[in-house]
């Protein structure tokens, strides 16, 4: 049970006199004026490219992910390349201002390396505060008036006049509300950090994602370098936009070509290997799919997926069984998506179920070529979206052929550069990505589940 305490008086009579002064009229479509917003050029590009082509005046951006995965960093390091464009003002309820300007000298562009002072590489807009009261934070903006105003974070910000504690459903509503209020007045970009909870979704109301403009994610694992900026809500711009970047000593470094950095330590004819072309909104990215079969120790064999979802793996697996007659009753499959990415859509599918055959048979599939299809419970391969953006992309990083589903309707031709192979099963598709088995290569062809069985596993 949570107590929602509803608008103090006097708020509640300026909502109203608001309302009823007349001001609002209907207007015809035909005569609202339908010129493109003006944006904020952003320097970060990726960040950029994610919010849609820059910063709208008069937005607010909501901001969450996982603890120390870098949003303070991010949003620190977004004021510092800001300030020199405008005025920004950085509040933060968490940490002192101390603690700010240093973690700032280390992104100021190694500013500490090249300069005697420290201090003086740091911009003379951005303007630090360490508040939690909100009322106090409005007077700073009207004394100040910033470009920017990026809030660290909203759980932290309370209104004196709620009886409620900081972080309560009532004031990070309240507190939200008003902040977007004076940005649409103003016409000052907002930014806000929210906390994640456990499930993965932004503490506090489901409405808090209603109120804001957009809403990023910034996903990534903690023990790795790489961190995805997703966008999941953007009125201003596409959803499902990635941008990707590196966690270095001075920050969040951009990476301008993903694939070619998740792509980077490859082993080549390494069992177990398939390479999928995922989209990521408008990115096509390649990403290396890793499976790996072993016989189980245990009664049940375990099936473990790291970056794609469970019961897809259960799905593959089982179609492997029942299709292509790969016997995996007694083998552990694990399945892992290198460079801490997660596939959600099913164009892997064919990647996933390559990785799989590839280690249990002990054949590598061919360097040079990338899979895509989705995989259906008849064995069947069936096209996915934006077939040519992604045979485009594969062809850019130097792949040779492609295994895709066949497709019923002759459109536009394939890109050039590279060979696509059209398949109609997943056995097909198969048969045209592993390599040949070698006559060296005796049992271990076959895999475990042809010694155990002594028989050929189908190809």
């Amino acid at each position: 049970m949570v107590e929602v305490m509803l608008a103090p008086p006097a708020a509640a009579s300026g909502r109203a006199g608001r309302a009823g002064n007349g001001q609002s009229r209907p207007r015809r479509l035909s005569e609202v004026e339908g010129e493109a917003e003006e944006r904020l050029f952003l320097p970060i590009g990726e960040f950029s490219r994610v919010l849609g082509g820059g910063i709208v005046p008069g937005s607010i951006v909501l901001v969450g992910g996982d603890p120390g995965i870098g949003k303070s960093t991010l949003m620190l390091q977004m004021a510092v390349e800001m300030a020199a464009l405008g005025s920004v003002l950085y509040v933060s309820g968490e940490e002192s201002t101390r603690q700010i300007k240093g973690r700032a000298q280390r992104l100021a562009r190694g500013a500490e390396k090249t300069n005697a002072n420290p201090g003086s590489s740091l911009p003379e807009n951005l303007f630090l505060v360490t508040e939690t009261n909100l009322n106090a934070i409005l007077e700073h903006v009207t004394a100040i008036h910033p470009t920017l105003l990026i809030v660290d974070s909203i759980q932290t910000v309370y209104l004196p006049e709620m009886e409620s504690t900081a972080g309560s459903v009532s004031q990070v509503r309240e507190c939200s509300t008003r902040l977007r209020e004076v940005a649409k007045s103003s016409d000052m970009a907002v930014f806000v950090i929210g906390h994640v909870t456990k499930e993965g979704t932004i503490a506090g109301p489901r409405v808090l994602e209603h109120i804001v403009d957009t809403v990023l994610y910034l996903e990534g694992d903690r023990f790795q370098s790489y961190r995805l900026l997703r966008s999941v809500k953007n009125r201003y711009g596409a959803t499902s936009e990635v941008g990707v970047f590196e966690m270095g000593e001075h920050g969040m470094i951009e990476v301008p070509n993903p694939s070619e950095a998740f792509l980077a330590e490859r082993m080549i004819n390494a069992p177990g290997s398939a390479i999928a072309v995922t989209m990521e909104g408008t990115r096509p990215l390649l990403v290396e799919v890793q499976g790996l079969t072993s016989r189980t120790n245990f009664g049940n064999p375990r099936r473990t997926p790291n970056g794609i979802d469970f019961n897809r793996l259960l799905l593959t697996v089982a179609v492997l069984s029942r299709r292509m007659g790969l016997d995996l009753s007694e083998q552990d499959v694990f399945v892992n998506v290198v460079g801490g990415l997660r596939i959600d859509e099913p164009a892997a599918d064919l990647a996933i179920a390559a990785a799989i055959t590839s280690s249990m048979r002990d054949i590598p599939i061919r360097a040079d070529t990338v899979l895509i299809g989705e995989v259906g419970l008849s064995g069947e391969l069936r096209l996915v979206s934006q077939m040519h953006t992604r045979l485009r992309e594969a062809a850019q990083l130097g792949f040779k052929t492609a295994v895709i589903p066949r497709r019923i309707r002759r459109g536009e031709a394939w890109p050039e550069g590279i060979q696509v192979v059209e398949a109609r099963s997943l056995r097909e598709a198969l048969s045209h990505a592993l390599l040949p088995d070698e006559p060296g290569r005796g049992e271990a062809g076959r895999g475990e589940a042809g010694r155990k069985t002594g028989r050929e596993v189908p190809r």
